[in-house]
């Protein structure tokens, strides 16, 4: 199975949380202390939770179920779209369309609307049409694409969801808790990590840290479905009856409320003093340091 060791998390500068003074008590247990005002995450509890997340993950995967890999923040979305497609799963990446899960039916209505959009633009409809007919389409086909083209092949609701920063994806959270889905979740030291049932504490900010947890899952779950490269999506649509208005009930859904984040934080200069003896081994401070700001904009 995939594995990661905290050299690997050094490195890519999982251990940063925020500043202190916006930390969230519930994330206590999971910061070894703090450095010039910067909490720092302790990386003991984080190995052994990423691999236990790991293993459920790879189970799921090689039952060959499905694994939504949700992140819309802007160090996230990019990656979340690699990393998912490289292993074959759905994933949200732009916004996250309220009832996404729980008014599954109506998604399912849009993606087959987007389907036949697709189609049309392809088999010659759209040169038949007048050009305004031809631009709405082409509008409305993008607009589609934007918002279920990581899930237009799901076929159904995921069995598990994976998530980078809970306080930002809290709609995709309370849904899949609604429904009984599992999350899998990064939770940074100022996030509340209630309803994740398999929290990962780490820096969910940092461009490094975000793709190191996201291409290991990828990895763990080709290993786990016995492939190593790019694969065709394995889901097939189910057929399901026609409920609600198809072309732009989920477009126009209520996007995820994005609530105001304090400015990053700044990348702390060193390992506290007092960490594990591996993590000081292991620690290359500066470079940590100085690849996480320029990557988030975290002064060194």
């Amino acid at each position: 199975m995939a594995q990661v060791n905290m050299r690997d998390l050094l490195e890519a500068g999982v251990h940063f949380g925020h500043q202190k003074r916006y930390w969230n008590p519930k994330m206590g247990e999971f910061i070894f202390g703090a450095r010039n005002d910067i909490h720092i995450i302790n990386l003991e509890k984080t190995v052994p939770a990423f691999e236990e997340a790991l293993a459920f993950v790879a189970s799921l995967a090689a039952k060959k179920n499905k694994v939504l890999f949700v992140g819309t923040k802007r160090s996230a979305s990019k990656i979340i779209k690699e990393e998912a497609s490289r292993c074959g799963m759905p994933y949200v990446d732009k916004r996250w369309l309220g009832g996404m899960l729980t008014n599954y039916k109506t998604i399912r209505q849009s993606i087959r609307r987007l389907r036949d959009l697709e189609e049309q633009s392809t088999d010659g409809t759209f040169a038949k049409l007048t050009k305004h007919e031809a631009l709405t389409r082409q509008r409305l086909l993008e607009k589609l694409e934007s918002s279920l083209g990581g899930i237009k092949n799901m076929g159904g609701l995921p069995d598990v969801i994976i998530i980078v920063d809970v306080d930002h994806e809290k709609i995709a959270v309370t849904e899949a808790k609604t429904l009984g889905i599992p999350v899998v979740a990064i939770v940074d030291t100022n996030s509340n990590p209630d309803n994740v049932d398999f929290l990962i504490p780490g820096n969910d900010d940092a461009i490094r840290s975000v793709r190191l947890f996201m291409s290991t899952f990828a990895d763990a779950i080709l290993e786990a479905k016995g492939q190593t490269d790019v694969v065709q999506s394995d889901f097939v649509e189910v057929a399901e009856a026609d409920a609600g208005s198809p072309e732009t009930a989920a477009v126009d859904a209520p996007a995820a409320t994005e609530t105001p984040e304090p400015a990053p934080e700044a990348a702390v200069e060193a390992v506290p003093e007092t960490a594990p003896e591996a993590a000081v081994e292991a620690a290359a401070p500066e470079v940590v340091a100085a690849d996480a700001a320029a990557e988030e904009g975290k002064p060194a």
